[in-house]
């Protein structure tokens, strides 16, 4: 019958201890009702009875997990933005290229047209971009 007090009281020591120690490391927000330095105080003084109370009335529960999401390349959303980021990049880059043809001379943008003669009325030769070529003659 001693060796069945003893260990009850081994087992009530080391409850004691264990919810002290929860108690002592627990954030201040999850704490319920009174403050931790109270908690502590009430588990000594009320050996099991506290740690019973400590962990049924003063812990609040962690939050769950946040369940995780799939994996980025099975969500269709994603799928999308990046679809719609690849063709605003391809458009981005053909309209420099085509802006950069322009500005090259060549002139084979969707608005450029060539003229290969004179506009009416004017004696001096034109590229086709309004701009007369150096050493033509002034129109004054």
């Amino acid at each position: 019958m001693v060796r069945l007090w003893i260990g009850l009281a081994v087992a009530a020591v080391v409850f004691i201890v264990y919810s002290v120690v929860d108690c002592a490391t627990m954030p201040r927000d999850r704490v319920r009702g009174i403050s931790k330095t109270s908690w502590i105080i009430a588990i000594l003084l009320l050996p099991v009875i506290g740690g019973v109370l400590w962990w049924i009335i003063g812990r609040v529960r962690a939050p769950k997990a946040v369940p995780r999401g799939s994996a980025p390349d099975d969500d269709p959303d994603f799928l999308k933005k990046l679809d719609a980021d690849r063709a605003q990049t391809k458009r981005i880059r053909d309209l420099e290229d085509e802006l950069k043809r322009f500005d090259d001379g060549s002139g084979d943008g969707p608005d450029a047209t060539t003229h290969d003669d004179p506009a009416p009325g004017s004696d001096t030769p034109d590229d086709g971009s309004g701009r007369r070529p150096p050493g033509a003659p002034s129109a004054s």
